[in-house]
């Protein structure tokens, strides 16, 4: 059976916790001056170590920064300038510690952030999902700087290429900012890919004018035009038999930038333009036929008393040119 006189004795003889013990601080701080001063070579080690992984980084990082801007690639030399400078800071600080802690295992500590950096990326997935993709971007480089793309109904320049975001300026002056992962995933149409690409325009020409004349006027106007690449041909097509036109679809060539696509497509339309009336080729409007079937002239619009179309009553008055017979044979009897 338990005695609790001897508890509360043995209770009342143990020291108090809560009570501040100045003998037990003074020997703990003691203690690490104590362990500081046996251990300052290491110190002054690892910091001169440190600091020359330091030196070496800064050196390095700018090194692949000027190289690879010498090549006209900054992006990519911004981002594998500064991987290549935090990859050997984070070497030399464990380097360091080892040199600080001998009884330090690198390998442990490398399990460890190993650990680590799984829940680290689960916490950040999109974040390096977009940092990788701007990596697989700038190495492999669809598109640069200056290139006018298409990415996701968005199109305009290249501004820049990071490694979070692809930033684009539209025509109209807007910035976008678009994460790497949707321009890496999802296709992207780089409109100034190749030097020259194509533009077409469709000409109405009326059903009563010479058809090969016409194509032949449209052909010189446009070979004529100052921004037109004559070299990859032009092409003057009969294209389509419209309502009111048979359509001439015309095809040039002319520089891949949005300005001199806009420029060139203006000087090309003014000039088939002026050369088809200087030549007397009509280019008729759009006609438009309503037809109003069997309502009569003396009650057009009334919908109860119409022949067809809208249901009428049981009685319908008849069309005009009914009257008018019934008129001529009722005349011709009488007469």
């Amino acid at each position: 059976m338990i005695d609790l006189t001897m508890l509360a004795a043995a209770a009342a003889a143990a020291p108090t916790r809560n009570a501040l013990d100045p003998n037990a601080a003074v020997d703990k701080v003691s203690g690490w001056l104590h362990w500081i001063d046996l251990n300052w070579p290491n110190f002054v080690a690892a910091g001169i170590t440190f600091l020359l992984f330091l030196l070496l980084a800064y050196a390095l990082g700018q090194i692949v920064r000027r190289s690879l801007a010498a090549r006209q690639r900054s992006d990519l030399g911004a981002v594998l300038g500064s991987l290549v400078k935090w990859a050997l800071i984070l070497w030399g600080l464990l380097i360091a510690l080892t040199i600080v802690m001998p009884s330090l295992n690198p390998g442990d500590l490398v399990a460890g952030l190993g650990v680590s950096s799984i829940a680290i990326g689960f916490a950040f997935k999109d974040i390096l999902q977009n940092w990788l993709a701007g990596l697989l971007i700038l190495l492999r480089q669809p598109f640069r700087v200056g290139d006018q793309i298409e990415v996701d109904t968005h199109v305009g320049t290249v501004e820049s290429i990071k490694t979070r975001a692809t930033n684009i300026r539209t025509y109209d002056g807007q910035r976008i900012v678009i994460p790497n992962s949707t321009v890496y995933t999802n296709s992207v149409v780089v409109k100034t890919a190749y030097a020259t690409r194509r533009a077409e325009y469709d000409v109405g020409i009326g059903y009563g004018d010479d058809l090969d004349a016409a194509r032949d006027v449209i052909r010189r106007a446009v070979d004529a035009c100052e921004h037109v690449d004559s070299e990859h041909g032009i092409d003057v097509l009969t294209w389509d038999l419209a309502a009111s036109w048979v359509t001439v679809r015309v095809r040039w060539w002319t520089k891949s930038l949005r300005e001199d696509l806009v420029a060139t497509r203006a000087e090309v339309i003014r000039a088939i333009k002026y050369a088809l009336d200087e030549a007397g080729i009509d280019m008729p409007y759009e006609t438009h036929v309503h037809l109003f079937h069997d309502q009569t002239e003396d009650i057009d619009g009334v919908r109860g008393e119409q022949r067809e179309g809208w249901p009428g009553g049981g009685d319908v008055p008849e069309p005009r040119w009914r009257k008018q017979i019934k008129e001529e044979i009722m005349k011709g009897a009488t007469e």
